[in-house]
């Protein structure tokens, strides 16, 4: 346990030095700011990036709180995951090109503690970047349209961060078979894509889709209860990041066994 623990630390030395601890909070913290401030503010952008004539009125219906984290959300599932690929998208694969893992694995270190500490350490980051955005949501949400109950936020989070935590696996397992990490990322956005269009498109086909997580979060701010299927996506979900963290850090031992 002592040895992972030095992996780990480095794992977050290695993102200090890169400034990832820094700049991936922030920009998760201004997708947060920016929704609930756009959405008060839109009839007054709007009136005055508009050529209207002269006493032309815009009623733009002020959305209400959960309407707005809801819509944060959205931002996440977009912007934000694609951030998260390409911090990560290089996370086992950039030290197989460098032999820098060749270098760390020559010490009585395990193949599984390496990735294991590597995953852990993006989940952490990806976690406190994701809370720390929806919570300046929370709060100007709060300052400028209404209140809204802060476990529900906490809820939703929770709900949301599944579907973040299965993406960081599967990036982290691409990532251990492919030494492309554009190739990594390319998948990873392109499973993230399918799955968040055609969840709602084959509703009857895909109630297991990791992706209902998404619109069960987003549900329990709006409606302030989870609507739609829940238990089937969590329960594949959670098997499914399972599956995938279990394969990254058992494919050093496979090819061994099969040389």
């Amino acid at each position: 346990m002592k040895k992972w623990f030095v992996l780990f630390r480095k794992e977050w030395l290695e993102m200090s030095r890169n400034y990832k601890v820094i700049w991936i909070p922030l920009v998760f913290v201004l997708f947060g700011l920016l929704q609930p401030v756009t959405s008060y503010y839109m009839p007054e952008i709007l009136k005055n990036a508009s050529n209207l004539p002269k006493g032309a009125v815009i009623k733009i219906p002020i959305p209400s709180s959960g309407e707005v984290l809801a819509q944060t959300l959205g931002q996440f599932n977009q912007m934000g995951i694609l951030v998260l690929v390409l911090a990560f998208m290089g996370i086992v694969s950039s030290e197989q090109r460098s032999g820098m893992m060749k270098a760390i694995l020559v010490k009585p270190v395990g193949y599984s503690s390496y990735i294991t500490a590597k995953w852990m350490s993006a989940v952490l980051l990806s976690g406190g970047a994701i809370f720390l955005g929806m919570l300046a949501s929370w709060y100007y949400t709060i300052l400028l349209i209404g209140d809204f109950p802060f476990m529900d936020i906490v809820k939703g989070i929770s709900l949301y961060f599944i579907w973040i935590l299965f993406l960081i696996t599967f990036t982290v397992f691409l990532s251990s078979f492919l030494k492309s990490s554009g190739l990594v990322a390319a998948f990873t956005l392109l499973l993230s894509i399918l799955l968040t269009l055609l969840t709602p498109l084959l509703k009857k086909w895909m109630e297991w889709s990791p992706a209902q997580l998404t619109n069960a979060a987003a549900s329990l701010f709006t409606a302030g209860k989870i609507e739609g299927p829940f238990l089937i996506p969590l329960i594949t979900t959670v098997i499914l990041t399972a599956l995938f963290l279990y394969l990254a850090a058992t494919r050093k031992s496979s090819l061994s066994r099969l040389g």
